[in-house]
């Protein structure tokens, strides 16, 4: 009843018309940004940091849940209509949708997919509301050993889960982890690695690196590969709204993509993308028209999209109660608690608890604004893909470079007589750093994480070593500590194993269409 009562309290503070309209930009910002092919959520969370950095703070962190959930949603339709995931979570949507829109049924596969994605948002969120305090009353029993043990199944997990290779997720999290120890020691006040530049005795910025590898890397690939996206968009010809058959076919297949996602996006070594394959896998063997598959079955459609947005309210879970980011998106909203001085655990229900029931609750008042915002609107969605690439890019360019000069880009220096903001360089270096990145198909989010929870790791190493005067048992003394290590391993090898299967199930598929 507890749970209902503060539910209820934020709903009636995410109802204010102050963080109705931060939600309402939100969900918008998301759902262009998921309809354009190659940028995503992450992205714009990333360029809105600096902007929002002196604004309201539950009012920025609906906004940024907004653009989450918004994302989610505009992805679908790239997806159907350009057969262009913008996001991993998106390629079995791209699979199944867009055969359906050759065939003249696009409107149909968009609709199941924003009815989907609001069925699975609602469902999910309510649980997010519920799960979310028993996790919190766990974690507050947690000491520095725990919390040190928690540190490194996070730097476990965002390795394991993002990109392809564990090897070179770890390897992108030691670059953020080797960036987290420039600045001033708090515990002995020495400065560390800042080569004598004062600029650097405050550390790293969080957003200025996270906008540099999210939006400057991902222009400079785009610019380095122009071709790499494709141009034809298929018209969506009839009616969007749905047959009855389709609604029979499809509400199973929400269901269950609900229930699929939501608990693999709560997973330390979760992820949307993995949901996606399962409930693909799921539909293809309990579908009565497994003929269809791979040649346009609304369920392909419909399960996976809901897996896909019931994963997003499941990654809210580690990441409110434990500060553990399982996607991209969440390490940018984790950046974007600390922009305020919040930071996302057990500490934050009890110390800011309107703020987290306020975010909460805006995420279903989020879920009922994108259902409106989508169906009727599909035609001003689909004329953004027409929005030349040179232009889209260029202006990606001029608001990060603009939005880091707002938020901390003052003049510092000289570069012969023309004056040098010492942020900037560091934007431009980062920027050339996430490109390398890219480059070499090394992962984002873990340098971020790194970068985030590096010094958090070491603060709580530090502590427990003290407690027990520099003997290191205890940092395996506890039953608690010794779990997270065991769910680390796991992390490791659970996400191989389920990728593999659920991908054998897509693969599969598309060998079945060539024959």
């Amino acid at each position: 009843m507890d749970t209902f009562g503060l539910l209820a309290q934020g709903l009636v503070a995410a109802l204010q018309w102050q963080n109705l309209i931060y939600g309402l930009i939100g969900v918008t910002l998301g759902t262009a940004v998921g309809v354009l092919p190659g940028i995503g959520p992450a992205l714009t969370v990333a360029l809105l940091l600096p902007v929002t950095y002196r604004l309201d703070p539950t009012g920025s962190l609906i906004m940024f849940a907004g653009i989450y959930y918004g994302g989610m949603y505009g992805g679908s339709t790239t997806s159907i209509l350009l057969n262009t995931p913008g996001e991993s979570a998106s390629i079995v949507t791209a699979l199944e949708g867009n055969k359906m829109a050759r065939k003249g049924r696009g409107g149909p596969a968009l609709a199941t997919a924003a009815i989907g994605s609001f069925v699975a948002g609602l469902i999910a969120t309510l649980a997010l509301a519920f799960i979310a305090p028993w996790v919190v009353k766990v974690a507050l029993s947690f000491g520095p050993a725990d919390y040190f043990a928690l540190m490194v199944l996070a730097f476990i997990t965002v390795s394991a889960a993002f990109g392809n290779s564990a090897l070179r997720g770890i390897t992108a999290l030691f670059i953020g982890l080797g960036l987290g120890v420039i600045g001033i020691d708090l515990q002995t006040g020495q400065s560390r690695l800042a080569f004598g530049i004062p600029d650097l005795l405050d550390g790293i910025e969080v957003t200025t690196l996270a906008v540099a590898l999210f939006a400057i890397g991902e222009t400079l690939a785009i610019a380095a590969n122009p071709n790499q996206i494709k141009e034809e968009v298929l018209a969506v010809k009839g009616s969007v709204w749905m047959t009855l058959e389709d609604w029979k076919r499809s509400w199973g297949a929400w269901l269950r993509g609900t229930l699929i996602g939501f608990p693999i996006g709560a997973m330390p070594a979760g992820g949307a993308e993995i949901g996606t394959f399962f409930s693909y896998a799921t539909e293809k063997r309990l579908t009565k028209h497994p003929e269809e598959f791979g040649q346009g079955a609304i369920e392909g459609v419909a399960g996976p999209e809901a897996a896909n947005n019931a994963s997003a309210a499941g990654t809210l879970v580690p990441l409110l109660t434990l500060g553990l980011p399982t996607s991209a998106t969440a390490a940018i909203m984790l950046a974007g608690f600390q922009q305020f001085g919040l930071q996302p655990g057990p500490l934050l229900f009890a110390n800011n608890a309107p703020l987290v029931w306020s975010l909460i609750a805006s995420l279903l008042v989020a879920n009922l604004m994108l259902l409106v915002l989508n169906l009727p609107l599909i035609g001003l969605w689909v004329r953004l893909l027409t929005i030349p690439k040179p232009w889209l890019y260029a202006g990606i360019l001029v608001f990060a470079t603009l939005g880091t000069i707002g938020a901390n880009g003052a003049m510092s220096g000289r570069l012969g007589p023309i004056p040098f903001s010492f942020e900037l360089g560091m934007l431009l270096v980062f920027g050339l750093l996430g490109y390398l990145l890219r480059r070499f198909d090394y992962p984002i989010a873990p340098v971020v994480v790194g970068l985030i929870l590096g010094p958090m790791a070491e603060q709580q190493l530090r502590r427990a070593l003290a407690i027990s005067q520099g003997d290191p048992i205890i940092l395996v003394h506890s039953p608690i500590a010794v779990t997270m290590y065991a769910v680390a391993i796991v992390a490791i090898v659970l996400p191989l194993i389920m990728r593999l299967r659920g991908r054998g199930a897509v693969l599969s598929s598309l060998a079945a269409n060539e024959d």
